[in-house]
């Protein structure tokens, strides 16, 4: 029986993957709604993550043993290859029977690895929205993705902003839907 996280997080790398391969020459350097980030610096982001996941999962090493490993451009020449290679080999890595089980040692400490493939999925999610925002793609998220990442995000929404890596939680308006509350969450406006 397929696993419902994997199946999840297949989705959000197919989801993202899809605005990749949409990204027309011109809209590389593009803002995002990562005020940081142009579209490219947004897929390196996304990619780079992906990177981390076979040598973590898979092999068992650290933050500290992969190091600036995948710091900088991990795009290359053909950005949308690199993205493919590294979702792909994501997404094989958590497959590996027990992988979900396993504990990792992120940045923030151990965790299983099912928390971490959750985690990821969330985050591609919302990047996933950010992408589509940048390139003028249809930012409406699949229903399954959305409440796959408000429950994901909901219990550490509100120290995502001291992080420093998020916008500080927004108002959520009465009655808004579930893609309005999972980027108010995350700092975005839908």
């Amino acid at each position: 029986m397929p696993d419902p996280l994997l199946e999840r997080h297949a989705e959000a790398l197919e989801l993202f993957g899809e605005h990749v391969h949409a990204i027309s020459d011109a809209q590389w350097d593009a803002p995002t709604p990562c005020s940081e980030w142009s579209v490219r610096d947004l897929v390196n982001h996304v990619t780079a993550e992906q990177l981390w996941i076979p040598p973590m999962v898979t092999d068992g090493r650290t933050v500290e043993d992969i190091g600036s490993t995948f710091s900088g451009d991990v795009l290359g020449t053909d950005p949308a290859e690199a993205w493919d290679r590294a979702s792909a080999a994501a997404h094989v890595a958590f497959e590996i029977p027990g992988a979900l089980d396993r504990t990792v040692r992120l940045s923030y400490g151990p965790a299983l690895g099912s928390a971490y493939c959750s985690e990821l999925t969330a985050d591609c999610v919302v990047h996933a929205w950010d992408l589509a925002r940048a390139i003028g793609a249809d930012d409406r998220l699949p229903d399954g993705l959305v409440e796959f990442s408000l429950k994901e995000v909901m219990p550490y929404a509100g120290g995502l902003a001291a992080s420093g890596m998020y916008d500080a939680p927004l108002e959520v308006p009465a009655g808004a839907d579930a893609q309005t509350r999972l980027l108010a969450l995350v700092g975005r406006k839908g």
